[in-house]
């Protein structure tokens, strides 16, 4: 009985802190500074953030909740946007991709990573590893589907274009935020119950 009380309160637990990493990423996808007439958003750090902090389950979990409310029509997404409409669009691939980088992100923990987050310093090298393959993964699967989605909807585009667009811009924020987000899961960290 006792057993089933703490099953119940650690899943209880978990969906709090899923919803609460729902929101977070939310947010950070509405903060948006535009340079050039190229829009930044702090999107990718949350999601990192969530990752580093929670680990990739339940990272991947709050993603794939993020995900759902956008797809329901919630304005979750970078410019209050939301539904099918903003997922099936050219940069609809780098949202998608953002689960298919945390799936990734969560085997890599799972399977090789994660018993080397024993110091601060082994945390934040093996976080700053994982963050890099995300966001490979990210770039990756955002790029071939931009260019899949152009290429029906306007016509041929190179890939050098492409990259140009949606990738090379964006190479030295997105390591900012990806270090920002390493450094500040050190203390995020702390305050979360760890599996």
């Amino acid at each position: 009985m006792e057993d089933q009380a703490i099953k119940n309160s650690s899943k209880t637990y978990d969906l709090v802190l899923e919803a609460i990493c729902a929101a977070l990423i939310t947010i950070c996808s509405w903060i948006s500074l535009n340079v050039m007439d190229i829009p930044f958003t702090l999107q990718t750090f949350g999601i990192l953030l969530v990752l580093f902090t929670v680990g990739g389950k339940r990272g991947t979990i709050s993603i794939l909740v993020y995900l759902l409310l956008g797809l329901i029509g919630v304005p979750v997404f970078a410019g209050f946007k939301s539904g099918p409409a903003a997922l099936a669009g050219p940069t609809g691939g780098f949202i998608v991709g953002f689960l298919v980088g945390a799936l990734v992100y969560w085997a890599l923990d799972s399977l090789w990573l994660k018993r080397y987050k024993k110091s601060n310093i082994s945390r934040l090298v093996v976080s700053i590893i994982e963050g890099l393959v995300f966001e490979l993964v990210l770039y990756v699967y955002g790029v071939i589907w931009f260019m899949f989605v152009y290429t029906r909807n306007t016509g041929e585009i190179g890939l050098g274009a492409v990259l140009g667009m949606c990738v090379i811009p964006f190479l030295i924020p997105d390591a900012v935020k990806l270090l920002t987000a390493a450094s500040a899961s050190l203390r995020t960290v702390r305050i979360v119950k760890q599996k």
